[in-house]
């Protein structure tokens, strides 16, 4: 409910829109009326007469009633009827930026007030706007444009129209190459691009297996590409599975990989031996990738190697196709590298700034620092010896023997 200012229309306003509108002396006559407040009231500043259609009186009727920094309403009468037959009007209301807010503020708040005064029932349509451009003819097609138009879609929507679009073109150029995506797999990567599912644990192993369709072996191993329920598994690289068995017998610690778009392929990014410390440096700003790192360090006095998966997604740097792929790509790859490769990630982290990669940081992902004990609450006792006497309760009398 708006608030309202108690400004009220004069009497010599309320009979000229008695006169202007349905059954008054004027009917038709009156293309536009412009309502001012003026100590407080609201008041018949201006009036234009029709001489064309509702169109061709519009700009020379109503943008000289427009002044730089002053607010103001206008109703401007359409030719259309309504149903029991009447005019329609549209309201308009102009509120200019160089206005002083305080005027702009009444002129808001005793907006119901005017609308209500005209009659409500004759009203089509409000149009609102801060420049002559707004309240222009051109002005009240684009709104009309913007009124018709569908309403504009959420990220996650946008981001599930591109999905449907790439499934699309991909079936027609390749079938062999199509990336067929279930709704439930869609979901998920949309979730994945909110940054909402990077640390969720991954679903039970699926060993590889053989499998036959109406005659036909397929074996599904590394080199495959195959739909998964969490996104699309992409092929490894001989070179990548070379680096990543290196890293699973200890030869190196550090293996980054990025995904080939254009040939659907999982590629080998970067492969050596790096510290913590210079890690930062090996995440680029403009482009995700897919980081293995052997974590070595000693916790609670045993000597660790724990094998850190890093996802690092520079956030909106990067475009709506690679933030999709990545995601989608991510547990499948995972899924890969554990069971057909045999590397056993202790953890997965995400991260969009190669600066928060630090030994601290590794080590609470890690280890989470657990909370110190804490004694329950124990009630006070009373203050002793300040309590008085016991109370004796005294029995039944009962009759002597």
């Amino acid at each position: 409910m708006s608030h309202q200012t108690g400004i009220l229309a004069t009497d010599e306003l309320r009979d000229f829109f008695a006169a202007s509108k349905e059954g008054g002396a004027n009917e038709g006559r009156y293309r536009a009326i412009k309502v001012s407040i003026e100590n407080e009231t609201l008041v018949l500043s201006d009036s234009g007469l029709a001489d064309g259609t509702f169109e061709e009186d519009w700009d020379t009727i109503v943008l000289p009633m427009l002044e730089e920094k002053q607010p103001c309403y206008i109703f401007y009468r359409l030719d259309s009827r309504e149903s029991h037959g009447g005019f329609e009007w549209l309201f308009l209301a102009y509120s200019p930026d160089l206005a002083h807010v305080r005027e702009k503020m009444t002129y808001a708040a005793t907006r119901a007030t005017l609308k209500k005064e005209f009659g409500q029932g004759q009203i089509k349509e409000e149009v609102f706007g801060t420049t002559p451009e707004d309240i222009s003819l051109a002005g009240y097609h684009k709104h009309l444009q913007a009124q018709s138009a569908p309403a504009p879609l959420t990220e996650a929507e946008e981001e599930l129209r591109y999905i449907k679009q790439q499934e699309v073109t991909t079936c027609t150029n390749s079938h062999n190459s199509s990336i067929l995506l279930n709704d439930k797999m869609q979901m998920s990567c949309i979730q994945d691009s909110r940054f909402s599912y990077y640390n969720r644990e991954m679903p039970p192993p699926v060993a590889p297996r053989s499998r036959r369709t109406r005659g036909v072996s397929t074996h599904i191993h590394v080199e495959t590409r195959q739909q998964t329920v969490q996104g699309v598994a992409f092929p490894i690289a001989q070179a990548a599975v070379a680096k990543l068995q290196q890293l699973k017998e200890g030869q190196i610690n550090y293996v980054r990989l990025e995904l080939d778009m254009d040939r659907e392929t999982i590629e080998l990014s970067g492969a050596e031996d790096t510290t913590v410390q210079s890690l930062p440096q090996r995440v680029p700003e403009d482009h995700p990738r897919y980081h293995f790192f052997v974590f070595k360090h000693t916790h609670e006095g045993d000597y660790q190697e724990s094998v850190v998966f890093i996802y690092s997604m520079p956030g909106y740097k990067c475009s709506i196709k690679e933030r999709m792929l990545y995601s989608s790509c991510k547990a499948p790859l995972l899924d890969q590298t554990e069971h057909n490769i045999g590397i056993t990630v202790s953890k997965k982290v995400e991260i969009d700034d190669g600066a928060e990669l630090t030994e601290e940081f590794l080590m609470d992902e890690l280890h989470p620092k657990k909370n110190a004990y804490r004694e329950k609450f124990a009630r006070p006792q009373g203050p002793a010896g300040k309590r008085g006497p016991r109370r004796m309760i005294r029995g039944t009398n009962t009759p002597s023997s």
